[in-house]
Protein backbone atom coordinates (compact mmCIF):
# COMPACT_ATOMS: atom_id res chain seq x y z
CA UNK A 1 0.00 0.00 0.00
CA UNK A 2 1.17 3.55 -0.73
CA UNK A 3 1.25 5.93 2.26
CA UNK A 4 1.76 9.61 1.52
CA UNK A 5 2.07 11.71 4.68
CA UNK A 6 2.94 15.28 5.62
CA UNK A 7 5.25 15.65 8.63
CA UNK A 8 4.95 18.83 10.71
CA UNK A 9 7.35 18.72 13.70
CA UNK A 10 6.42 22.23 14.92
CA UNK A 11 8.13 23.80 17.93
CA UNK A 12 9.99 22.84 21.11
CA UNK A 13 10.33 19.08 21.48
CA UNK A 14 8.36 18.55 18.26
CA UNK A 15 11.40 17.74 16.14
CA UNK A 16 12.67 15.10 18.61
CA UNK A 17 9.40 13.27 19.21
CA UNK A 18 8.40 13.34 15.54
CA UNK A 19 11.78 11.86 14.62
CA UNK A 20 11.07 8.80 16.78
CA UNK A 21 7.51 8.41 15.47
CA UNK A 22 8.72 8.69 11.89
CA UNK A 23 11.35 6.01 12.47
CA UNK A 24 8.59 3.76 13.86
CA UNK A 25 6.41 4.45 10.81
CA UNK A 26 9.34 3.55 8.53
CA UNK A 27 9.95 0.31 10.45
CA UNK A 28 6.28 -0.70 10.20
CA UNK A 29 6.15 0.12 6.48
CA UNK A 30 9.27 -1.95 5.87
CA UNK A 31 7.90 -4.90 7.85
CA UNK A 32 4.51 -4.88 6.09
CA UNK A 33 5.90 -3.93 2.67
CA UNK A 34 4.17 -0.53 2.37
CA UNK A 35 5.55 2.24 0.19
CA UNK A 36 6.05 5.39 2.30
CA UNK A 37 6.55 8.88 0.96
CA UNK A 38 6.69 11.91 3.25
CA UNK A 39 7.64 15.57 3.24
CA UNK A 40 8.30 17.95 6.13
CA UNK A 41 6.91 21.48 6.50
CA UNK A 42 6.87 24.39 8.97
CA UNK A 43 4.07 25.26 11.38
CA UNK A 44 3.88 27.33 14.57
CA UNK A 45 6.59 29.64 15.94
CA UNK A 46 9.26 28.28 13.60
CA UNK A 47 6.97 29.14 10.68
CA UNK A 48 6.44 32.67 12.01
CA UNK A 49 10.20 33.11 12.31
CA UNK A 50 10.74 31.92 8.74
CA UNK A 51 7.71 33.35 6.91
CA UNK A 52 5.71 35.55 9.29
CA UNK A 53 2.80 33.10 9.05
CA UNK A 54 2.20 30.31 11.63
CA UNK A 55 0.50 28.16 8.95
CA UNK A 56 2.10 29.04 5.60
CA UNK A 57 0.35 28.40 2.29
CA UNK A 58 3.08 25.91 1.35
CA UNK A 59 2.34 23.87 4.48
CA UNK A 60 -1.38 23.94 3.74
CA UNK A 61 -0.86 22.73 0.17
CA UNK A 62 1.32 19.87 1.40
CA UNK A 63 -1.33 18.82 3.93
CA UNK A 64 -4.09 18.98 1.30
CA UNK A 65 -2.09 16.69 -0.98
CA UNK A 66 -1.27 14.15 1.75
CA UNK A 67 -3.28 11.15 2.96
CA UNK A 68 -2.49 12.02 6.59
CA UNK A 69 -0.52 14.52 8.66
CA UNK A 70 1.83 13.54 11.50
CA UNK A 71 2.12 16.59 13.74
CA UNK A 72 4.32 17.40 16.76
CA UNK A 73 3.52 20.44 18.90
CA UNK A 74 3.12 24.21 18.71
CA UNK A 75 4.22 26.99 21.06
CA UNK A 76 7.16 29.16 22.05
CA UNK A 77 7.61 31.19 25.27
CA UNK A 78 8.72 34.29 23.37
CA UNK A 79 5.18 34.66 22.03
CA UNK A 80 3.27 33.71 25.19
CA UNK A 81 3.26 37.01 27.07
CA UNK A 82 4.31 39.44 24.38
CA UNK A 83 1.63 42.12 23.94
CA UNK A 84 3.41 43.35 20.81
CA UNK A 85 3.14 40.02 19.02
CA UNK A 86 0.71 40.49 16.12
CA UNK A 87 0.53 36.78 15.40
CA UNK A 88 0.95 33.77 17.70
CA UNK A 89 1.95 30.15 17.04
CA UNK A 90 -1.41 28.84 18.29
CA UNK A 91 -3.14 30.72 15.48
CA UNK A 92 -1.42 28.29 13.13
CA UNK A 93 -3.19 25.38 14.82
CA UNK A 94 -6.58 27.10 14.57
CA UNK A 95 -5.94 27.95 10.91
CA UNK A 96 -4.94 24.37 10.14
CA UNK A 97 -8.10 23.02 11.76
CA UNK A 98 -10.30 25.44 9.87
CA UNK A 99 -8.66 25.16 6.44
CA UNK A 100 -8.40 21.36 6.54
CA UNK A 101 -11.92 21.00 7.90
CA UNK A 102 -10.67 19.17 11.01
CA UNK A 103 -14.06 19.04 12.66
CA UNK A 104 -13.51 16.25 15.22
CA UNK A 105 -10.74 15.66 17.73
CA UNK A 106 -10.56 12.04 18.90
CA UNK A 107 -8.80 11.35 22.19
CA UNK A 108 -8.69 7.77 23.46
CA UNK A 109 -8.08 7.73 27.21
CA UNK A 110 -6.81 4.37 28.43
CA UNK A 111 -4.87 3.37 31.52
CA UNK A 112 -1.55 1.57 31.41
CA UNK A 113 -0.95 -0.97 34.22
CA UNK A 114 2.64 0.20 34.74
CA UNK A 115 1.49 3.83 35.13
CA UNK A 116 -1.48 3.45 37.45
CA UNK A 117 0.65 4.44 40.46
CA UNK A 118 1.29 7.82 38.83
CA UNK A 119 -2.38 8.75 38.52
CA UNK A 120 -3.77 11.14 41.16
CA UNK A 121 -6.85 8.92 41.41
CA UNK A 122 -7.14 5.70 43.42
CA UNK A 123 -6.18 2.50 41.62
CA UNK A 124 -9.63 0.93 41.94
CA UNK A 125 -11.21 3.97 40.25
CA UNK A 126 -9.06 3.96 37.13
CA UNK A 127 -7.96 0.35 36.60
CA UNK A 128 -9.52 -0.67 33.31
CA UNK A 129 -10.79 2.81 32.43
CA UNK A 130 -11.20 3.09 28.66
CA UNK A 131 -13.08 6.02 27.17
CA UNK A 132 -13.02 8.07 24.00
CA UNK A 133 -13.53 11.84 24.02
CA UNK A 134 -14.80 13.38 20.79
CA UNK A 135 -14.51 17.17 20.68
CA UNK A 136 -15.99 19.40 17.97
CA UNK A 137 -13.09 21.45 16.62
CA UNK A 138 -14.18 24.09 14.11
CA UNK A 139 -17.16 25.83 15.73
CA UNK A 140 -18.12 27.37 19.04
CA UNK A 141 -16.66 30.27 20.96
CA UNK A 142 -13.10 29.86 19.59
CA UNK A 143 -14.31 30.72 16.09
CA UNK A 144 -17.42 32.79 16.80
CA UNK A 145 -17.86 36.30 15.44
CA UNK A 146 -18.17 39.06 16.55
CA UNK A 147 -15.24 38.96 18.91
CA UNK A 148 -13.32 41.83 20.42
CA UNK A 149 -13.13 44.63 22.97
CA UNK A 150 -14.77 47.97 23.49
CA UNK A 151 -12.96 51.18 22.52
CA UNK A 152 -11.96 51.90 26.12
CA UNK A 153 -10.67 48.31 26.51
CA UNK A 154 -12.74 47.64 29.62
CA UNK A 155 -15.23 45.27 28.03
CA UNK A 156 -14.45 42.14 26.01
CA UNK A 157 -16.80 39.76 24.20
CA UNK A 158 -16.77 36.41 22.40
CA UNK A 159 -19.63 34.78 20.52
CA UNK A 160 -20.49 31.08 20.60
CA UNK A 161 -22.08 29.91 17.34
CA UNK A 162 -23.14 26.43 16.17
CA UNK A 163 -25.11 25.25 13.14
CA UNK A 164 -27.29 22.16 12.82
CA UNK A 165 -24.89 20.75 10.22
CA UNK A 166 -21.87 21.04 12.54
CA UNK A 167 -23.70 19.29 15.37
CA UNK A 168 -25.12 16.50 13.19
CA UNK A 169 -21.68 15.72 11.77
CA UNK A 170 -19.93 15.31 15.11
CA UNK A 171 -22.79 13.48 16.88
CA UNK A 172 -23.10 10.92 14.05
CA UNK A 173 -19.35 10.32 14.29
CA UNK A 174 -19.74 9.64 18.02
CA UNK A 175 -22.41 7.01 17.35
CA UNK A 176 -20.21 5.39 14.69
CA UNK A 177 -17.38 4.98 17.20
CA UNK A 178 -19.73 3.82 19.97
CA UNK A 179 -20.96 0.98 17.74
CA UNK A 180 -17.34 -0.19 17.41
CA UNK A 181 -16.87 -0.02 21.18
CA UNK A 182 -19.39 -0.57 24.02
CA UNK A 183 -22.49 1.06 22.50
CA UNK A 184 -22.81 4.01 24.85
CA UNK A 185 -22.74 7.74 24.03
CA UNK A 186 -22.66 10.60 26.54
CA UNK A 187 -23.67 13.93 25.01
CA UNK A 188 -22.31 16.83 27.04
CA UNK A 189 -23.83 20.32 27.05
CA UNK A 190 -25.10 23.16 29.24
CA UNK A 191 -28.65 23.19 27.90
CA UNK A 192 -30.06 24.70 31.09
CA UNK A 193 -28.19 27.95 30.34
CA UNK A 194 -26.93 28.18 26.74
CA UNK A 195 -28.95 28.51 23.51
CA UNK A 196 -26.23 26.68 21.53
CA UNK A 197 -26.43 23.77 23.98
CA UNK A 198 -30.20 23.61 23.55
CA UNK A 199 -29.67 23.25 19.79
CA UNK A 200 -27.07 20.53 20.48
CA UNK A 201 -29.57 18.61 22.59
CA UNK A 202 -32.42 19.07 20.10
CA UNK A 203 -30.36 17.80 17.16
CA UNK A 204 -28.85 14.96 19.21
CA UNK A 205 -32.30 13.71 20.27
CA UNK A 206 -33.27 13.46 16.61
CA UNK A 207 -30.13 11.47 15.74
CA UNK A 208 -30.47 9.26 18.83
CA UNK A 209 -33.59 7.64 17.32
CA UNK A 210 -31.49 6.29 14.44
CA UNK A 211 -29.33 4.26 16.84
CA UNK A 212 -31.67 2.29 19.12
CA UNK A 213 -28.90 -0.22 19.89
CA UNK A 214 -26.75 2.51 21.47
CA UNK A 215 -27.39 3.73 25.01
CA UNK A 216 -27.58 7.54 25.02
CA UNK A 217 -27.30 9.84 28.01
CA UNK A 218 -27.31 13.63 28.27
CA UNK A 219 -25.24 15.32 30.94
CA UNK A 220 -24.37 18.90 31.86
CA UNK A 221 -20.69 19.70 31.49
CA UNK A 222 -20.16 20.44 35.19
CA UNK A 223 -21.59 17.03 36.12
CA UNK A 224 -19.28 15.29 33.63
CA UNK A 225 -16.28 17.20 35.01
CA UNK A 226 -17.14 15.83 38.45
CA UNK A 227 -17.88 12.25 37.37
CA UNK A 228 -14.69 11.92 35.32
CA UNK A 229 -12.75 11.90 38.57
CA UNK A 230 -15.37 10.06 40.63
CA UNK A 231 -16.17 7.23 38.24
CA UNK A 232 -14.28 7.39 34.91
CA UNK A 233 -15.17 3.78 34.04
CA UNK A 234 -18.84 4.74 33.56
CA UNK A 235 -17.99 6.49 30.26
CA UNK A 236 -17.52 4.99 26.80
CA UNK A 237 -17.81 7.67 24.06
CA UNK A 238 -18.15 11.28 25.25
CA UNK A 239 -19.03 13.94 22.65
CA UNK A 240 -19.23 17.69 23.17
CA UNK A 241 -18.61 21.15 21.74
CA UNK A 242 -15.27 22.88 21.30
CA UNK A 243 -14.54 24.71 24.57
CA UNK A 244 -16.16 22.10 26.83
CA UNK A 245 -14.15 19.44 24.98
CA UNK A 246 -10.93 21.39 25.35
CA UNK A 247 -11.33 21.43 29.13
CA UNK A 248 -12.75 17.93 29.65
CA UNK A 249 -10.15 16.18 27.51
CA UNK A 250 -7.32 17.74 29.52
CA UNK A 251 -9.05 16.65 32.73
CA UNK A 252 -9.52 13.12 31.38
CA UNK A 253 -5.88 12.92 30.32
CA UNK A 254 -4.74 13.11 33.95
CA UNK A 255 -6.46 9.77 34.62
CA UNK A 256 -3.64 7.92 32.84
CA UNK A 257 -0.90 9.37 35.01
CA UNK A 258 1.04 11.06 32.19
CA UNK A 259 0.25 13.60 29.48
CA UNK A 260 3.20 12.16 27.62
CA UNK A 261 1.25 8.98 26.91
CA UNK A 262 -1.88 10.19 25.12
CA UNK A 263 -2.31 10.34 21.34
CA UNK A 264 -5.05 12.07 19.38
CA UNK A 265 -6.56 12.18 15.92
CA UNK A 266 -8.26 15.14 14.28
CA UNK A 267 -10.64 13.85 11.62
CA UNK A 268 -11.09 16.20 8.67
CA UNK A 269 -12.92 16.78 5.44
CA UNK A 270 -9.70 17.01 3.37
CA UNK A 271 -7.26 14.95 5.45
CA UNK A 272 -6.69 13.96 9.09
CA UNK A 273 -4.03 15.03 11.57
CA UNK A 274 -2.43 12.79 14.20
CA UNK A 275 -0.65 14.35 17.17
CA UNK A 276 0.19 13.92 20.87
CA UNK A 277 -2.02 15.93 23.22
CA UNK A 278 0.88 17.48 25.15
CA UNK A 279 2.46 20.82 24.32
CA UNK A 280 5.82 21.85 22.92
CA UNK A 281 7.61 21.63 26.33
CA UNK A 282 10.27 24.20 25.32
CA UNK A 283 12.26 23.66 28.54
CA UNK A 284 13.16 20.17 27.31
CA UNK A 285 13.84 21.05 23.68
CA UNK A 286 17.12 19.67 22.41
CA UNK A 287 17.85 17.72 25.61
CA UNK A 288 16.71 14.30 24.30
CA UNK A 289 14.54 13.72 27.41
CA UNK A 290 10.97 14.19 26.11
CA UNK A 291 8.57 11.25 26.14
CA UNK A 292 7.95 10.18 22.50
CA UNK A 293 5.31 7.53 23.29
CA UNK A 294 2.24 9.72 22.74
CA UNK A 295 3.57 10.65 19.29
CA UNK A 296 4.39 7.02 18.52
CA UNK A 297 0.85 6.04 19.58
CA UNK A 298 -0.48 8.84 17.37
CA UNK A 299 1.30 7.11 14.49
CA UNK A 300 -0.57 3.94 15.46
CA UNK A 301 -3.85 5.89 15.23
CA UNK A 302 -2.74 7.12 11.81
CA UNK A 303 -2.31 3.59 10.49
CA UNK A 304 -5.72 2.61 11.89
CA UNK A 305 -7.88 5.63 11.05
CA UNK A 306 -6.22 7.11 7.95
CA UNK A 307 -5.26 3.87 6.20
CA UNK A 308 -7.44 1.23 7.90
CA UNK A 309 -4.34 -0.83 8.70
CA UNK A 310 -5.35 -2.37 12.02
CA UNK A 311 -2.57 -4.94 12.32
CA UNK A 312 0.09 -2.27 11.88
CA UNK A 313 -1.46 -0.07 14.55
CA UNK A 314 -1.77 -3.02 16.92
CA UNK A 315 1.92 -3.87 16.50
CA UNK A 316 2.94 -0.31 17.45
CA UNK A 317 0.76 -0.50 20.59
CA UNK A 318 2.30 -3.87 21.45
CA UNK A 319 5.78 -2.39 21.08
CA UNK A 320 4.91 0.61 23.28
CA UNK A 321 3.45 -1.65 25.98
CA UNK A 322 6.55 -3.83 25.82
CA UNK A 323 8.85 -0.83 26.25
CA UNK A 324 6.90 0.25 29.32
CA UNK A 325 6.84 -3.22 30.86
CA UNK A 326 10.59 -3.56 30.24
CA UNK A 327 11.23 -0.14 31.74
CA UNK A 328 12.62 1.45 28.57
CA UNK A 329 10.96 4.83 29.16
CA UNK A 330 11.91 8.49 29.60
CA UNK A 331 12.45 10.26 32.92
CA UNK A 332 8.85 11.48 33.31
CA UNK A 333 7.54 7.95 33.88
CA UNK A 334 10.70 6.04 34.83
CA UNK A 335 10.83 4.31 38.21
CA UNK A 336 14.45 3.17 37.84
CA UNK A 337 16.78 4.00 34.94
CA UNK A 338 15.58 6.79 32.63
CA UNK A 339 16.24 6.44 28.90
CA UNK A 340 16.73 9.18 26.34
CA UNK A 341 14.03 10.06 23.80
CA UNK A 342 16.14 8.60 21.00
CA UNK A 343 16.89 5.42 22.99
CA UNK A 344 13.19 4.75 23.55
CA UNK A 345 12.51 5.27 19.85
CA UNK A 346 15.36 2.99 18.84
CA UNK A 347 14.16 0.24 21.22
CA UNK A 348 10.63 0.35 19.75
CA UNK A 349 11.97 0.26 16.18
CA UNK A 350 14.08 -2.80 17.01
CA UNK A 351 11.13 -4.50 18.69
CA UNK A 352 8.97 -3.94 15.58
CA UNK A 353 11.75 -5.12 13.27
CA UNK A 354 12.15 -8.37 15.21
Amino acid sequence: MKLNIAVLPGDGIGEEIIAQALDVVKAVCKKFDHELTYQKALVGACAIDATGNPYPDETHELCLNSDAVLFGAIGDPKYDHNPLAKVRPEQGLLAMRKKLGLYANIRPVTTFPSLIHKSPLKNELIEGADLMCIRELTGGIYFGRPQGRSEDGNTAYDTCVYTREEIERIVRLAYDYAQKRRNKVTIVDKANVLATSRLWREVSREIEKEFPNVETEYMFVDNVAMQLVQWPKRFDVVVTENMFGDILTDEASVITGSLGMLPSASIGIHTSVFEPIHGSYPQAAGKDIANPLATVLSAALMFEYAFDLQEEGALIRKAVNASMETGVVTEDIATEKAYKTSEVGKWIVEYISK
